[in-house]
């Protein structure tokens, strides 16, 4: 997968809405509702890169295997790679 960035929140919150996250550790039928419960309700960064098979966009697999997701000083990130569990990892500088 050729790695991703967006600006516009817009934008990501339609694509996230199109990821879905399934294997072990951290799942999710839809990124956007986990985004939003860590509380990022306007994301206006996001970078997504590598490679899982365990991940799909719009229904196609593979997707993604990292996400970075900013909103002002909120950050939120999923990790995943082949043959380990999915992680997630938030974290707010003062």
């Amino acid at each position: 997968m050729k790695p991703i960035e967006m600006n516009n929140p817009a934008e990501i919150e339609a694509f996230l809405s199109k990821i879905e996250l399934k294997g072990k550790g951290f799942t999710t039928d839809c990124l956007l509702m986990e985004v939003f419960d860590a509380g990022l309700d306007y994301p206006d960064y996001l970078k997504a890169e590598g490679e899982d098979p365990n991940a799909s966009y719009e229904g196609k697999s593979p997707a993604w295997a990292k996400y970075h997701m900013r909103q002002g000083k909120r950050v939120f990130m999923v990790y995943g790679e082949p043959g380990k569990d999915r992680r997630t990892h938030f974290s707010e500088t003062p």
